[in-house]
């Protein structure tokens, strides 16, 4: 997902041996400051995370007197924060596949706000992963039909194991069970995925051995290293002499995000040289992911790719995939689809109160703070641009703060003889075609 960043943000960096903390920035009398952590994922619940008093150079009276909180929005509470040691804990298991995926670096951000002063620290959580899963196939066997006349260098693509680890935790390589037909290659997707196919070195005899039975192995590069294995069972079939051939290598199509079932986004064409059932082809999407599986459906007569599922461009901006064609002989031809996702405004802004005071004694001064408030866009580019504003014309205006942040502030001296009290109602709107607005009114009282 993404949001807007902020229109303005200042930095100042110093070390530690854990932490990197940002001196305390002062604006409309607002303390800002920022922590990063790293920890491993699935910590103990109550497990240290760090000494956010001592990082923030805060003392344990001002943590209680501030009432000091996290403030997370809508997200999951992983941390806990202990105000009478000043320290920060793991509040919930955290588990880096769930949180990110296979996005890396992996880490969630929160606040913690303290009053009077007021006072806004911007925390940041990076995951590490841990090797606790190994690499698996979707399935137990791969079924092959393979003719006996097949052309040595024939390939043939074998289905992909998936490992929700990263980096080295993640799949590394494949092997092939010794055998003398076949030797394996492996090869890497542009996002970096690894897949493998056999290729023929030596031909094969039907009447010798009809059936062929072997064994593909994953492994990741974690310690203890974790495999899985998939049999590959191929039955061996006479003459079929050509493959099928994709007139192209690959295919660049663009979906919108929110198009419906059925939109129609490529159609991919081979053809076989071969007469017959042998020259009959079926296309198939080989080696798919798991996010893409229920999105992207393929005819498997006609070669038409089609959405089946909610395309959402905050999830998914673009899809890589591979199309097999496959004759009755069981030869195959591979090609990759490159489908970019095009990006609509389907997310109005949100509005969270951070701080509001009220009453406000008529003698404050012009520039008084009386709330912060965070405002967010999920969408990307111009769509998630956004304006804050004061809906009427009232002695109040909203400034842009920090990151995403606003204060809203008095404007001028107000007097409680002419008006006791104020409907301040903020509007939040962002720069898509057509624009996408939300209102938040605040009820301020003049004492």
């Amino acid at each position: 997902m993404a949001y807007q960043q902020p229109l303005c943000k200042w930095r100042f960096h110093f070390g530690h041996p854990r932490v990197m903390v940002l001196i305390l920035l002062y604006f409309f009398n607002i303390v800002a400051g920022q922590i990063r952590y790293s920890i491993p994922e699935e910590m103990k619940k109550g497990s240290l995370i760090g000494n956010v008093a001592q990082d923030l150079g805060l003392d344990l009276k001002r943590l209680r007197s501030g009432r000091a909180r996290i403030v997370t929005g809508e997200n999951l509470q992983y941390t806990e924060l202990k105000t009478d040691k000043g320290i920060l804990v793991v509040n919930e298991r955290i588990d880096r596949e769930q949180l990110c995926g296979d996005v890396t670096p992996c880490s969630f951000s929160f606040e913690i706000i303290l009053e009077t002063p007021m006072e806004l620290h911007h925390i940041t959580i990076e995951v590490l992963d841990v090797n606790d899963h190994p690499p698996v196939f979707k399935k137990s066997d791969i079924m092959l039909d393979i003719s006996e006349s097949a052309n040595l260098g024939a390939r043939f693509v074998l289905d992909s194991a998936e490992d929700p680890d990263v980096g080295v935790n993640g799949l590394q390589n494949y092997v092939l069970s010794s055998n003398d037909n076949f030797v394996l290659k492996q090869h890497v997707n542009p996002d970096g995925s690894k897949y493998a196919e056999m290729v023929l070195q030596k031909q094969l005899d039907r009447e010798r051995a009809p059936h062929l039975s072997l064994k593909l192995i994953a492994v990741d590069g974690g310690n203890p290293q974790r495999s899985g294995t998939v049999n590959i069972n191929i039955k061996v079939l006479d003459v079929n002499d050509n493959a099928p051939v994709f007139n192209q290598s690959m295919y660049k199509a663009t979906v919108i995000e929110n198009a419906v079932k059925g939109t129609h986004i490529v159609t991919v064409n081979a053809t076989d040289a071969d007469s017959g059932s042998n020259g009959y082809i079926t296309y198939s999407i080989s080696n798919v992911r798991s996010n893409i599986a229920d999105l992207l459906s393929i005819d498997q007569v006609s070669g038409i790719l089609s959405v089946s599922g909610p395309i959402d461009f905050e999830k998914d901006k673009k899809y890589e995939l591979r199309i097999d064609a496959k004759d009755e002989g069981g030869l195959t031809d591979s090609s990759k689809v490159m489908i970019e996702v095009t990006d609509v405004n389907d997310n109005a802004p949100t509005i969270s109160v951070m701080s509001f005071t009220s009453p406000v004694s008529e003698d404050s001064p012009p520039g008084t703070t009386i709330g912060i408030i965070n405002v967010k866009d999920l969408d990307s580019g111009e769509n998630g641009q956004v304006i804050c504003r004061i809906q009427q014309d009232a002695p109040f205006k909203i400034k842009s703060n920090l990151r995403n942040y606003y204060t809203l502030i008095t404007d001028t001296v107000l007097d409680r003889e002419k008006v006791s009290e104020y409907n301040i109602t903020v509007v939040a709107t962002d720069a898509g075609t057509p624009p996408l607005s939300t209102k938040r009114t605040f009820y301020l009282k003049v004492s």
